[in-house]
């Protein structure tokens, strides 16, 4: 080889790795709220002889016994498969753990599986095709796949929740029963108050060709789970005020919610009570002989329980399903360990890399990432884009939120440290610090300016009032805010010099975004929440002079927690417009589970969801070309 060929060969490598580089994948980083770790084990019913379902690692729940006791059909998300956490298919094995088969194979969300009594089929809940959630039903000889509750006449009302969900056999196969909160309305808890969705379901029963649709319970309260009798002429679910799909899903709000196991005569539709006394109950199934079995969460014991008063299976254990007989069964144990920064998600979109990240992420020009640690303390942390080289700024836990108390200490004054937001120059950060949220009204917070290096604190509105969320302009020299107290709601501007202050909008708005954009249709807006007299929120945005409202999004159901790409051409916000993708009440420490991330222009076209989990997906943020030449 000479000289010349040598010098062709060096240079052609060189040409291949730039385009290589230069066609890298763009990454997207968001924030998702559910379990990191669920694996599934089987014991006999006493809680003896415990064991994991399958060796090895996984990501599994939603078990469920087939008729026969000879097969288990489960939800996973086996990332060595899928490339990343968050897409889930149906599987099934051996009650033994052997022979494990995939089942389903889409991108969508699959889950919720059961075998009828043949095993011939398996219906369970997925969103193909529409992102809703619709029971299925898989031929396992044929393999052919439909829509059981895509008919017209099953549908409801496209604006308003239609979701179904908990598909069940009956025992000989005739029917399907299932929960769906189809035709309710979109409720916000606390007497609508609040920002966070209640639901409302009912149980159902269709024929597995989608004749026959009867509905069993009525309005004004939520039941779920549904499982039948041996005989099959009643059904066994939970039952519950519709507030407790809130409450129960909340691990600090949990211990106030009651539920109770309910009988549902399937020909009549009355309902009879089966237990009493306070506690979410949850997960029922009859069992031999007359008797029933059930679990709690956050209840005096937790675990599970049985009606003849067999002792208690006390463990933090979620999803237990029974063998017909009553002797064995599964169940998931999970973990809210939470996930390392940058962790690898599933991506929908092949042009992007899907990572995880801790909330509120804000990159600043020369690449380096801002966020709230919500997984530790939610204190103020910078660190490159794949998480190396942190460090922490601003500690919450060493701040009080209102001054310290007499014996010198916060108590339960700490606050909160959020939506971190550069200067133009990558030297200095305003953040939010206080009490956010459901403790606004009691609570004071404002926003603090800082150094990068944890420097200089310096606040820059009232310590005696409730303010937060703040956004600096482009050019370093204005900030946008929202103020919350009586007489005086709404976006505020300040000016970084002269700190005077004048008001923007006068509405019930939040989390304000000056546009990155210094040039171009989107140069002087500011993207913020607002909610609607219907209770609804939507996202607007307005020119920094007050004029231009114009609102981007408009469906009946919640978008809020908007954000701009690193350049202002692009819009990110969360949407619960597909709603829940499960019964609400089954979540853990969920506030908005059917929350997805979604992209649009500054005007609102183009739209297009991002993410399709199970789980609460928002928060997200482009890394800009500066974060990528750091390193990813």
């Amino acid at each position: 080889m000479n000289h010349k060929t040598i010098i062709s060969l060096l240079a052609l490598a060189t040409g291949t790795v730039a385009a290589a580089q230069a066609h890298a994948k763009d990454v997207l980083l968001f924030n998702r709220i559910g379990p990191t770790k669920s694996e599934l084990y089987v014991a006999n019913a006493d809680g003896s002889g415990e064991h994991k379902l399958i060796a090895g690692e996984g990501f599994d729940y939603a078990a469920r016994f087939s008729e026969d006791g000879q097969w288990i059909v489960f939800t996973s998300e086996r990332t060595a498969e899928h490339g990343g956490r968050g897409q889930s298919d149906i599987y099934r094995v051996r009650a033994d753990g052997s022979a494990l088969e995939r089942l389903t194979d889409d991108p969508a969300v699959d889950d919720q599986a059961a075998l009828s009594p043949d095993n011939r089929y398996v219906a369970f809940m997925s969103d193909r095709g529409s992102h809703r959630a619709n029971i299925w039903v898989l031929d396992l000889q044929t393999r052919q796949l439909r829509n059981l509750t895509g008919a017209a006449p099953i549908q409801g009302d496209p604006t308003k929740p239609d979701g179904f969900y908990r598909p069940s056999w009956s025992p000989d196969g005739q029917w399907i029963a299932f929960t769906s909160d189809r035709n309710t309305e979109w409720k916000a808890h606390d007497k609508g108050v609040a920002w966070e969705h209640l639901q409302e379901l009912s149980v159902y029963i269709v024929h597995p060709d989608g004749t026959g649709l009867k509905r069993l319970t009525g309005e004004g309260v939520t039941t779920g789970s549904p499982k039948w009798s041996a005989d099959g002429k009643s059904i066994i679910a939970y039952q519950g005020e519709t507030e407790v799909s809130w409450l129960s899903r909340v691990d600090q709000l949990s211990m106030k919610a009651t539920s109770q196991i309910v009988s549902i005569d399937v020909a009549t539709g009355a309902t009879k009570e089966l237990t009493s006394g306070a506690g979410v109950k949850l997960y029922p199934q009859f069992l031999p002989d007359g008797r029933f079995a059930y679990s709690t969460k956050s209840a005096q014991i937790s675990g599970i329980m049985y009606s003849d008063g067999a002792k208690p299976f006390p463990s933090n254990l979620r999803e237990p399903s029974w063998s017909k007989d009553g002797k064995q069964v599964v169940y998931e144990k999970i973990s809210n360990l939470p996930l390392e920064q940058n962790t690898p998600l599933y991506s929908w979109n092949d042009k992007y890399e899907y990572r995880y990240t801790d909330v509120f992420p804000m990159f600043a020009k020369d690449g380096t990432l801002a966020f709230s640690n919500k997984d530790v303390d939610t204190s103020l942390v910078v660190s490159k884009a794949d998480g190396s080289d942190k460090q922490l700024v601003f500690q919450s836990t060493t701040h009080c939120a209102k001054g310290k108390n007499p014996s010198g200490q916060c108590g339960d004054m700490i606050g909160v440290a959020l939506t971190p937001s550069w200067f133009p120059d990558s030297k200095k950060l305003v953040f939010s610090f206080g009490g956010y949220w459901r403790t606004r009204d009691q609570n004071v917070a404002n926003v603090k300016m800082i150094n990068r290096d944890g420097t200089g604190v310096e606040d820059l509105t009232s310590t005696t009032s409730n303010t937060g969320f703040a956004s600096v302009s482009p050019d370093g020299k204005q900030m946008v805010y929202r103020s919350w107290a009586k007489g005086d709601e709404g976006l505020r501007i300040m000016d970084l010099e002269t700190r005077k202050v004048r008001v923007l909008t006068n509405d019930w708005d939040n989390v304000p975004g000056w546009s990155p954009a210094t040039t171009g249709p989107s140069a002087g807006r500011i993207v913020f929440t607002r909610k609607q007299k219907d209770g609804n929120f939507d996202i607007f945005t307005i020119k920094s002079d007050g004029t231009g409202l114009l609102r981007v999004t408009n469906f009946p159901a919640s978008d809020a927690h908007a954000v701009w790409s690193w350049d202002g051409k692009k819009i990110m916000w969360s949407s619960s417009e597909y709603g829940f993708k499960d019964e609400a009440a089954l979540y853990d420490n969920s506030f908005q589970p059917y929350g997805q991330v979604w992209i649009m222009d500054p005007d609102g076209s183009h739209k297009e969801q991002m993410t399709n989990s199970r789980w609460e997906d928002s928060l997200p943020a482009f890394v800009p070309p500066a974060a990528l030449n750091k390193g990813k």
